[in-house]
């Protein structure tokens, strides 16, 4: 038996049913194997797991967008509404893997967010993957609350579907089909610890309270916890500084980049790669962008660095506008 050095291919992709946003995400992180007689699937490298929690949170879910050239009022109300629609590139070291798309509609009450996305380029050739996630909830005081979040991931081995209701940001219920197998090294997620959480795309819309401008250091001043159907973990962010951004299509303009920490809570394995690589992590970034008409950021770029480069999910398109009260009323009535 010898020691080789094994690449661990890692996809996330959601969205929401019948034309949401898209989103896809994908990460090859390397590791040093110890000589071992078994060599099952969690034990090389980074498992879904610990990919859909890098994703589906920062984002999870969640997540860089690209938006229409607007102008931010400087003012909005706590009733202002907006629509984002977005497309991503997915890199690593500069090499195309995957490729996805957002939808946001923010109503004056309540918002719809849905997501998809897929392998892409080369990697297609060795490992092909595909999914869609939603969230939908309410707007309260301007910040959105969870009622309901799904997902489905599909790879060359298994389709998995997870499905959520939350209220006042507890968890009600949740499924997970296929339902995983037991295993006695995960600790356990509590019923306390589906209390007071978001879900991955949730979380991924950041509220910026008050009349100045969003994209500013207040944007990072924020932790989040958050469950995924298995997972339930933290995100911390800080203040690092604001970059001028510029889409292909659509947003031309500042983005706040924040720091980004993943702090595992529960529904996690502690001696896995995977949760010990991102918990270490001190170099992953988010960048916010406005979506229009509201006080509410999003992704635009964000970056992770891997042991073989840098993981780089990056709005090509990212198109934003306010939308008037009586149209989104008339979109959320159908």
């Amino acid at each position: 038996m010898i020691a080789w050095s094994r690449y661990a291919k890692c996809e996330l992709q959601s969205v929401i049913p019948e034309g949401g946003n898209r989103f896809s995400a994908m990460i090859i992180l390397g590791q040093n194997d110890r000589p071992r007689s078994d060599s099952s699937d969690s034990d090389r490298g980074l498992t879904s797991e610990g990919c859909r929690t890098v994703f589906s949170t920062v984002v999870r879910p969640a997540v860089a967008a690209a938006a229409a050239i607007i102008t931010l009022a400087a003012a909005p109300q706590a009733g202002a509404q907006g629509r984002l629609d977005a497309r991503y590139a997915v890199t690593l070291s500069g090499i195309p893997i995957g490729k996805g798309a957002w939808v946001i509609d923010i109503a004056e009450k309540q918002y719809t967010a849905a997501a998809s996305g897929a392998t892409a380029g080369l990697l297609r050739v060795f490992a092909s993957g595909q999914g869609t996630s939603a969230s939908r909830g309410f707007m309260v005081a301007g910040a959105p609350v969870p009622a309901s979040f799904a997902a489905s991931i599909t790879t060359s081995k298994k389709t998995e579907e997870i499905r959520m209701t939350l209220g006042a940001g507890d968890v009600k219920e949740f499924v997970i089909m296929p339902e995983p197998p037991h295993d006695p090294e995960r600790l356990p997620v509590t019923e306390a610890h589906r209390r007071g959480v978001s879900d991955p795309m949730t979380a991924s819309l950041v509220r910026v309270p008050g009349n100045g401008n969003p994209v500013g250091p207040q944007a990072c001043r924020r932790a989040v916890a958050i469950f995924d159907g298995r997972l339930r973990y933290n995100l911390r962010f800080a203040y690092k500084r604001v970059e001028q951004v510029k889409a292909e299509k659509g947003y031309q303009g500042p983005a706040v980049v924040c720091a980004v920490y993943f702090e595992p809570v529960a529904g996690y394995i502690p001696s896995r790669t995977a949760i010990k690589y991102l918990a270490d992590q001190r170099d992953m970034e988010t960048w916010l962008a406005p979506v229009a008409g509201t006080r509410v950021l999003v992704p635009f770029r964000i970056a992770i660095p891997t042991p073989i480069g840098l993981g780089v999910m990056q709005a090509t398109q990212f198109v934003s506008l306010p939308q008037p009260r009586a149209a989104a009323v008339r979109s959320g009535a159908q």
